[in-house]
C-alpha cells in the first residue's frame, strides 16, 4: 500500500494540511502510521475518506458536528455492510438489513433538515426580491406621474 506525505494527501483531497490534521485531532480521519520522527504517512483510503469529507461538506454545507455525524453514521453503515455480509442465516441477514435501513434513515434526516433550511433561505430571499421589485414598479409608477 503506498504511503502519502500530507502535502501530497493536502493536494489529491483539496483540503489543507491544517483541516487534514485537524479532522483526525477530532476523529472524522482516523490517525495515520507514523515514521520514527512523527512523521504522518497516509494511505488511499484516508485520501478517499477525506475527498468523500469535502465533497458531503461542501453539498450539504455542513457544520462541523453534523459533518461528524454524518462520517459516523457513514462508518456505522460500512459496518454493519460487513457484518451483514458474515451472516449467513436468513433471520439474522433481515435483522442486520433492518439496522442498515434505521441508520440509512438517520442520514436522511439530517439531508432533509439541510433542505428544510436552504428552502427556507431561499424563500425569504424571494420574499425579499419581490418586495423589491414592488418597490421599484411603486417608484417607476410615481414617475410617471
Amino acid at each position: 500500500m503506498d504511503n502519502y506525505k500530507i502535502d501530497q494527501v493536502a493536494l489529491q483531497s483539496g483540503l489543507t494540511k491544517r483541516t487534514i490534521r485537524y479532522y483526525e485531532e477530532i476523529g472524522i480521519l482516523p490517525p495515520p502510521k507514523r515514521s520514527e520522527g512523527g512523521t504522518r504517512y497516509y494511505n488511499e483510503e484516508h485520501i478517499e475518506l477525506l475527498k468523500r469529507i469535502k465533497y458531503t461538506k461542501d453539498a450539504l454545507g455542513l457544520s462541523l458536528e453534523e459533518l461528524q455525524h454524518f462520517i459516523a453514521l457513514s462508518n456505522l453503515i460500512e459496518s454493519q455492510k460487513v457484518s451483514f455480509k458474515q451472516t449467513a442465516e436468513r433471520r439474522e441477514q433481515r435483522e442486520k438489513l433492518l439496522s442498515i435501513i434505521d441508520t440509512l434513515d438517520e442520514e436522511l434526516i439530517l439531508i432533509e433538515q439541510k433542505i428544510l433550511k436552504i428552502e427556507r433561505v431561499k424563500e425569504d430571499l424571494t420574499n425579499l426580491k419581490k418586495r423589491a421589485q414592488a418597490v421599484i414598479e411603486k417608484i417607476n409608477l410615481e414617475e410617471v406621474k
